[in-house]
């Protein structure tokens, strides 16, 4: 009995090579006539509208502003049907006090537009009858909720008056029950005005 080396082995596959390779040949040559999937608007993250000062008022049931939302330029992206904001201004009304009103820089607006996301330089401005009892806050975030008269951060905020600054991280604003509620680290500085 003779034993078989490697290259005998070897040669006892040499005539199927041919197959093998006209089979990768195949291959390839498939793969390279077939056609290119098209990428559709709904894979791709393309604007579908943009519009330039924006100006929207909501009612409330009554039929008198709830709110207003204006924007120096909006884009609006169908695959996930956000709405991107450029210097967002948001007032709320009440009937029973002066507006507030909400600036960024940039902003993003849910699909049902039940939440708006502000970023970069946000302003809550308090308006009073009284300009000494104005109220600002400052922060670099903030979730707001329009309809519910909500909003909340977990950044710095900074809260303050003609008397008084307070800094602290994250903040529940509701202005429905007219309170905020400042979460951590917080720290005040009271200065009375002399007249």
């Amino acid at each position: 009995m003779t034993s078989q080396t490697p290259l005998n082995k070897l040669r006892g596959w040499l005539p199927l090579l041919p197959v093998l390779l006209l089979l990768l040949g195949s291959y390839w040559l498939n793969r390279q006539v077939q056609p290119v999937r098209p990428v559709t608007a709904e894979l791709r993250h393309d604007v579908d509208f943009v519009v330039d000062r924006l100006s929207a008022t909501v009612l409330d049931r009554q039929g008198t502003p709830h709110f207003v939302i204006s924007s120096e330029k909006m884009w609006h992206f169908p695959d996930d049907d956000s709405t991107h904001l450029q210097q967002p201004h948001l007032t709320r009304f009440f009937t029973d006090r002066p507006p507030t009103e909400i600036t960024a820089q940039r902003g993003i607006l849910s699909s049902r537009g039940e939440d708006v996301f502000l970023q970069d330089g946000v302003e809550v401005l308090h308006r009073s009858e009284n300009a000494m009892h104005e109220r600002r806050f400052q922060t670099e975030y903030l979730h707001v909720q329009p309809d519910r008269g909500w909003a909340v951060t977990d950044r710095p905020v900074r809260v303050f008056d003609r008397n008084r600054s307070i800094d602290a991280v994250g903040m529940e604003l509701d202005e429905n029950a007219r309170t905020v509620k400042l979460l951590s680290q917080v720290r005040g500085l009271y200065a009375p005005v002399q007249e």
